[in-house]
This record gives structure tokens, sequence and C-alpha cells, in this order.
């Protein structure tokens, strides 16, 4: 019997990061924060957990899997307490186990605490060999456990200063939120690269990725937690210092571009509005004689809906998605030609057949996805298929929570447009422009990192990049180091 899994069957995008979720001081948390990950679930796939704090004990669940997989109600109904911490994951650093899933649990002599992560940290293989060559025993290969050594490591009084002292040490990107007995702590980097949002649910306060969470539940976004802030709740309230020196703000625009729900608010601007105006962009920029505008599923929608309105060419859905594709699927004995991607996505000939059609989606990883919808929509009667993708070509890879393949496997870093466009039997290719991608996102443009684009890190990259990809990307020893 030979199963496929669901995230090799559109290999073509990246994967997501995780997401993290906080509550402090509602008296069903456990719940609440279930409902926060199962609205974050885009986030990561892999595994989710929860950790609940009472009578100043914490108490910890998780699970490979989907949140509806993890938490059953007698699950949920174990996690009693006021206060929350949970997570979902995909590994962007760390394989694929149990033991790598978060929120991670310890007891040291600052008192138990947990924390989840959002995020990498470029210098975590250092950090980690120096705290090994000091006795430290490490239980995964997670680069958040390093935080949590150095953490326990301190000689600070307070949990709080424990905590300041330990995330001085790193380097990178980091969102996390933290639970002790008695309190909620929330830290971001000063570079602020991945999104951390605050909130309120009546007397209760709220952390999380995305403000999408913050609507399933019905807590109101107050606004976000800022680069290098250290946001505290307990009985005594809320309070927030910024301890770290300040940086160039250096937000991660592809929460815009692909990884965050189009509902959801990031780095303070609607994700609806920043993609739907990323299309319009592109619809300018490189125009083309259409009949119709088509979206692939789900991620090209926004901008599709963009280019068609400031191309004034109809929208329609060409390309049907199957929702109900779970993380496996059998795949037939006898070979089906293309069946991977038509597991997932299926023409509509009615609408097709015979039109010139414009193609559009977030970003090509690889291009292999992309080649196969391109033959799908010709072998369903489009006359011609021009393909538009609402980003710059993505060059290098994310150091910063998002798991981008080796360098030589981006198509875009080792073939110009025209071969891309000739492997994928387009007939046209287009990008969105560098200054494109900056009008769409504002007035804050400055403010967002592009090194996927541009190579250009705000954060220098690991010092051992061989390791470092043996760990994040899990490939063999002996591997080329990345190219930045």
């Amino acid at each position: 019997m030979n199963t496929v899994k669901g995230d090799e069957m559109l290999a073509d995008k990246f994967k997501d990061e995780c997401g993290v979720f906080g509550i402090f001081g509602h008296p069903d948390a456990a719940h609440m924060t279930y409902l926060g990950l199962y609205a974050l679930q885009h986030r990561g796939q892999e595994s989710a957990g929860i950790a609940v704090a009472r009578n100043r004990h914490i108490k910890l669940a998780r699970a490979m899997g989907y949140v509806n997989d993890v938490f059953s109600e007698s699950v949920l109904e174990g996690l009693v307490g006021e206060s929350a911490i949970g997570h979902v994951r995909y590994s962007t650093f760390g394989d694929s186990r149990v033991v790598n899933a978060q929120p991670i649990l310890i007891d040291c002599t600052h008192g138990q605490i947990s924390l989840c992560h959002n995020g990498n940290i470029v210098n975590a293989t250092e950090l980690r060999e120096e705290l090994v060559g000091k006795g430290s025993i490490f239980q995964t290969n997670s680069d958040t456990e390093v935080v949590l050594h150095l953490y326990a490591r301190s000689a600070a009084r307070s949990a709080e200063d424990a905590i300041v002292e330990s995330v001085s040490s790193v380097r990178g990107a980091f969102s996390l939120a933290m639970l002790t007995p008695d309190s909620l702590i929330a830290v971001r980097d000063p570079y602020g690269f991945r999104p951390l949002a605050l909130g309120r649910l009546g007397d209760a306060y709220v952390v999380c990725s995305e403000t999408c969470a913050m609507d399933l539940i019905g807590a109101s976004y107050e606004r976000d937690i800022e680069p290098g802030e250290v946001f505290v709740v307990d009985e005594n309230g809320p309070r927030s210092y910024s301890p770290f020196a300040p940086q160039p703000s250096a937000h991660c625009v592809f929460e815009h571009v692909y990884f965050a729900r189009p509902d959801s608010y990031v780095f303070g601007q609607s994700v609806n509005e920043v993609r739907t105006n990323l299309g319009r962009l592109l619809a300018k920029e490189s125009g083309v004689d259409a009949d119709v505008v088509v979206p692939i599923p789900d991620s090209g929608l926004c901008a599709a809906s963009g280019y068609a309105e400031a191309a004034e060419v109809p929208l329609k859905m060409g390309l049907i998605r199957n929702h109900y594709v779970g993380r496996t699927f059998i795949q037939p004995q006898q070979s089906i030609r293309g069946f991977k991607v038509k597991v997932k996505l299926n023409t509509v000939r009615s609408i097709l057949e015979g039109k010139r059609v414009v193609l559009v989606d977030d970003s090509i990883v690889r291009g292999t996805t992309s080649q196969k919808i391109v033959k799908m929509i010709k072998a369903a009667g489009a006359k011609e298929v021009h393909m538009r993708i609402s980003c710059p070509p993505t060059v290098s890879p994310c150091y910063y929570g998002i798991d981008t393949p080796h360098r030589d496997e981006l198509i875009a870093a080792t073939h110009s447009v025209s071969e891309i466009r000739d492997y994928m039997g387009a007939d046209s290719l287009a990008y969105l422009s560098l200054d494109g991608l900056k009008e769409a996102v504002g007035s804050t443009h400055n403010h967002y990192c592009n090194a996927c684009y541009t190579r250009e890190y705000p954060v220098e990259p690991p010092s051992d990049q061989e390791a470092y990809m043996q760990m994040v990307f899990k490939l063999p020893d002996g591997a080329e180091p990345i190219e930045p």
C-alpha cells in the first residue's frame, strides 16, 4: 500500500511556520486556546499543544497531528485553569517528532515555565554547542529549547529578568508566548520579523500570531506587541517594557504575500487589502489581453481578484480545490498522470475551453506544481495561459521562520523568467516587481524584510550554514552551504 503525504501534493509552496496563542484571566482558558489554535491551523499542521496553569502548577498536553486530532473533549476537560498558551507547528528547525512539539515545559530554579515560539534563532547551533559544553542536556533538536536552557542557567533574581537575559543572547526571529504558574509573558524580537497581536476578551488578555484567532473567540484586537517589547500580565495587571536595543523593523513581507489568513490583520494592515492591491499592481505592470482571470486556489484568490478588477477582465473559478484531502491518501497502484495535483485541483472545462487565461498565484518555489497546473488548463482547452505571480522571484532562502529549500531548488535563483516560462509551458510569465510589492504594503514598506527577493539579510545568517541546513532543512551530511 502506497501512501502519499498531503504536503507532497502541492510542493510548489513554502511551508508555513508556526502559530502561537496565549490567554490570561479566563475561566475556560484551555477551550479558548483550542479555538485560537484552530484558527491558526494554517500556520502549522504537524503538531499541536496546550499548556495550562492552575494552583501554581502547569499541565501540558501535546501530540502530532491537527488541532482537532490532538484535543478531544476529554483531553480539554483535563486542562483546567485560567491561563494557557498553545502552539501549532511546522518544523522549520528540528525534525518532526512529538518531542519537538510545543509548548515545551521545564522546571528549574526559577520555577515552572512553558514556552511557544514562532520564528528561527540563527545562532542556535553555536549556543547549543556552548551550553552542551557547560553540561546542558538537550531533549530535543529544536532551537526553542536553547532559550529554555539559557533561562534555566540565568542567575537573575526574577523570572522576568531571566527571560530578558536568556533572549538577549539569541539572534534571529522570535515571537514568544510564555506561561509561568502565575503570569503570561509575550516577547517579540527587536526586528519584529514575526507577527504577535494583543487583544482583550472581557477581562482576559489574549496574544496570538494573527487576529483571526481573536475573531473566532470574540476577542477584540487592541494593538501589536511591539518589536523588542516584553509584555507581562499577572494578578497585578499588565505591564510592558523594552529592554533590548532598538533595531530597524524587518517585518516578514511574506506574511502578506502568502502565510497569513486573508481575514487577519498583520503588522497593522489588512492581509486581504494588501493581497488585493498586489493583484491590482500586477495587472498594472504586466497586463495582457485575456478573456478570464483564474486564481490558483486558495492562495491566489485575493491577488486574482485585484488583478481582475484592475484589468477589467472577469474573475472565474476555473480551478476547483478538493478541501477534503487529508494529510495522507492512498495512491492507485496504476500510475495516473498528474495524480498528486489532480487529487487537490481540478479544472472547469466550461470556463477554460477556448479562452485566453490569466493564471494568478502568490509565488513559485520549484515550479513543478505550476508546470502541472498549466498543462491541466491547456488540456481543458485553454487557447492561451498567461501566468502572473503576485510577488518578485524568490532567489534566496529564509533564516527567520520559513522553510525555504536550498538555493539550488529555488527555480528563480538559477533560471531566468523566460526559462521558467518555457519550463512551465506558459504563453507568458510575469512577476510583480519589488517596487510594486513595496507599494502594495503601503507607507511602512521600508520596515519589511525582503531578503528572499534581494539576498539582503537584516540579521547575519548562521555562521555554520552547513550545520544549519542539516538541522533546519534535514539535509544529509556533506550538503553544500546555502549561498546567501
